[in-house]
């Protein structure tokens, strides 16, 4: 069993400006003349961890993370301006030239596999691979899933009892339209409201993260700051259809059908079931799927963590 490279520490950090007022936070780490690879975050909204730098040799990596727009420590915080698919996709296009970076590898987990597709169909000749977890195809059903009755509640009745209690006062035509109904706190002018809409919204997500939830919620969604990032800007997008067409990731993997990839996916995944990467595989002559037996969608469940250390070493000793 793979475990997680020890602690690294990034070698520079810096503030990217872009469009509309965003300044996005990176940081670089490992080896810089090692194999190129972005790390692509989760949410979206939900920012880069510094367990993100660890799936990774760093002797034999160029480690670089960026913080997508509002999130993380990238600046406006949770800022919903200008911030869209197309937006973030042409963000990494202009770290990828600010850093003189010809062709790099991308790992992205949960959102992070949606962008990281979407990118990749842009500009194919600009990725050398991808490492994928925990597929999401950002379509009405696979949102619906997640945060509608009769996905993943089922499973988890009492913790959706909890996600259900803020939105008491909202107004909806029906039971329904859960999504539509946080977006109305999220973006309304209570303050208290808006934060206690965003702890709920994190709560729920941790709860149903991993096979074995924990009994009480730990790290980064017991911070208020990354609850705030992580639920107004899940919702901005998912009320907007993500930014992309209804299929459109399957409609065009064709264009990177020569690009290598590998695929890592708990087989109890209740945020994303595995059928969203078993459909992206299916359409993917270059790539593997690994469905992970004991894991759920959680980064760090033990045997997540074995297949994507796994999958960098392959990719490392394929470019080395």
């Amino acid at each position: 069993m793979q475990q997680l490279y020890p602690e690294l520490k990034p070698y520079r950090e810096f503030f990217l400006p872009v469009d509309h007022g965003h300044s996005l936070y990176v940081e670089l780490c490992g080896n810089p003349q090692g194999i190129p690879v972005v790390v692509v975050h989760g949410g979206p909204g939900g920012g880069c961890g510094p367990s993100s730098r660890r799936f990774f040799d760093p002797s034999d990596y160029h480690i670089i993370l960026m913080d997508q727009r509002g999130a993380g420590r990238s600046l406006p915080h949770a800022s919903l301006e200008a911030n869209t698919t197309q937006h973030l996709i042409g963000d990494f296009e202009r770290l990828r030239a600010k850093l003189e970076i010809s062709q790099w590898l991308l790992f992205g987990g949960s959102w992070g596999t949606t962008l990281a597709l979407a990118y990749a169909q842009a500009h194919p000749q600009q990725v050398m691979g991808l490492i994928l977890r925990g597929v999401f195809l950002g379509r009405p059903k696979d949102v619906d899933w997640i945060y509608e009755a009769g996905g993943a509640s089922r499973m988890f009745i009492d913790n959706w009892a909890g996600f259900q209690k803020p939105l008491a006062h909202t107004n909806a035509e029906s039971e329904g339209q859960m999504v539509n109904r946080y977006y109305q706190l999220l973006t309304g002018p209570d303050e208290l409201k808006r934060m206690a809409a965003a702890k709920a919204w994190a709560g729920w997500e941790d709860s149903i993260a991993t096979l074995q939830p924990a009994q009480s919620s730990a790290g980064d969604y017991e911070d208020a700051h990354f609850d705030l990032a992580l639920a107004r800007i899940e919702c901005h997008y998912f009320v907007n259809q993500c930014f992309i067409e209804p299929n459109q990731l399957l409609n065009n993997m064709h264009k990177i059908s020569h690009i290598p990839g590998i695929i890592v996916h708990g087989r109890y995944d209740m945020i994303c079931p595995a059928e969203q990467a078993f459909e992206v595989y299916e359409l993917w002559p270059e790539s593997q799927l690994h469905i992970v037996r004991d894991a759920g969608h959680s980064q760090q469940e033990p045997g997540i963590i074995d297949n994507l250390v796994k999958a960098t070493r392959e990719f490392a000793l394929k470019y080395a």
